[in-house]
């Protein structure tokens, strides 16, 4: 199918999404919509989509890993999900690194430049969260591995390509410095795993912090006096924030509030960590056992640990709660993409790449297409 062309036809937008009644596909990318679809399409493969709602591919900002593969005990596994994370809606993502020993992190990179990209979900790049994260607000990371940021550490990390997203927690000795090291080589400083008050969060921000790594968990509490870290996030608007709507890490009613505080601004991820796809049991999360029992992810002593939730599903709940289909669909397509200046993902208009979703009435994926290629297709 990425080979030629290809017309899409038949396509529906119910309620507020607004995509194209018909796309035209040629050699991976999207050549044209609607009317200019049809009329340029010619003996082109049809496929006739029968109501389904087309939007862009989903980008996945914090995949720890899926289908039993750790990425940061074995970084090279990032390369082995093929199709994987397609029935999900994902056609692009972040490996993300947890806190782990000196020198994981440059084996993690190395992994990703070697790696031989396929024609499946792409990885853009890694997500290295930690290991410079508040010893106090360490979630499920490993506090003896835990230490201040490194600039030395950090100059070895941002040679050459890879590296797009680094948490931190601003408050520990020289994370301010970092933050702008990191800016000033492209990468994008993600607040998170934090123990700071909104002072320290607002110097973060000035510094050039970009990112809120799954806003309120393990980070200071939103207090009408104290607003804490998710306060200071959430009032600037050059800040995009991150969300884990699993049904374990954002009450309902508080992920109706950051909607309305911070429209356009919500980037929805995962957290999903290698048990995705696998029975409930004991998975590894880095250095961390974990273990998963009916949907819920945890430490022994119940410290949540990542989730075993598809994108997808994340981005049914974000519709549920606030009644917009399209702000549910932007926070996994357009936001992550205006993040990491993904200019030709995100969006289905020509010159795009063709990594799109088709979904049902009630959002769920039907077939995943990436560069012009379907990836995955569910059973009738």
């Amino acid at each position: 199918m990425a080979d030629g062309l290809t017309l899409i036809t038949g396509l529906s937008s119910p309620g507020d999404l607004d995509g194209p009644s018909s796309l035209l596909i040629r050699d991976g990318r999207i050549a044209a919509v609607d009317a200019d679809a049809t009329r340029e399409a010619g003996s082109a493969r049809v496929i006739r989509a029968d109501g389904l709602t087309p939007v862009p591919g989903f980008i996945e900002l914090q995949l720890n890993g899926m289908d039993g593969h750790d990425f940061t005990s074995d970084p090279g596994s990032m390369w082995q999900l093929g199709d994987g994370p397609a029935r999900f809606g994902v056609t692009a993502f972040l490996p993300t690194i947890v806190t782990s020993p000196p020198g994981a992190i440059d084996a993690a990179l190395e992994a990703w430049r070697v790696g031989a990209p396929g024609d499946g979900p792409v990885p853009l790049g890694l997500h290295v969260e930690g290991p410079y994260l508040s010893p106090a607000r360490a979630g499920a990371h490993d506090r003896a591995l835990l230490r201040a940021a490194d600039h030395d550490e950090i100059a070895g990390w941002v040679i050459g390509d890879g590296l797009r997203i680094v948490t931190l927690a601003p408050e520990l000795p020289g994370a301010l410095e970092a933050i702008g090291q990191l800016t000033a080589a492209g990468v994008i400083a993600s607040v998170g795993h934090t123990d700071a008050d909104a002072t320290t969060t607002r110097r973060a921000i000035d510094a050039g912090a970009r990112y809120a790594t799954h806003l309120f968990n393990a980070m200071t509490p939103l207090g009408h006096r104290a607003p804490g870290a998710p306060g200071a996030l959430l009032a600037d608007e050059r800040m995009t924030v991150g969300l884990i709507l699993d049904g374990h890490h954002v009450d309902p009613i508080v992920t109706d509030l950051v909607a309305r505080m911070a429209p356009g601004r919500i980037s929805l991820v995962s957290d999903a960590i290698a048990a995705v796809g696998l029975p409930d049991g004991t998975h590894p999360l880095g250095s961390s056992a974990v273990d998963v029992r009916d949907g819920r992810a945890q430490l022994a002593d119940g410290t949540l640990a990542g989730s075993v939730a598809g994108l997808d599903a994340c981005v049914r709940e974000l519709a549920r709660v606030t009644g917009s289909p399209s702000a549910a669909v932007a926070a996994v397509t357009a936001v992550p993409a205006r993040l990491l200046g993904q200019t030709d993902r995100g969006h289905l208009r020509p010159g795009a790449r063709a990594d799109l979703v088709l979904l049902d009435a009630e959002l769920r994926v039907r077939t995943t297409i990436v560069g012009g290629r379907i990836a995955y297709e569910a059973a009738p």
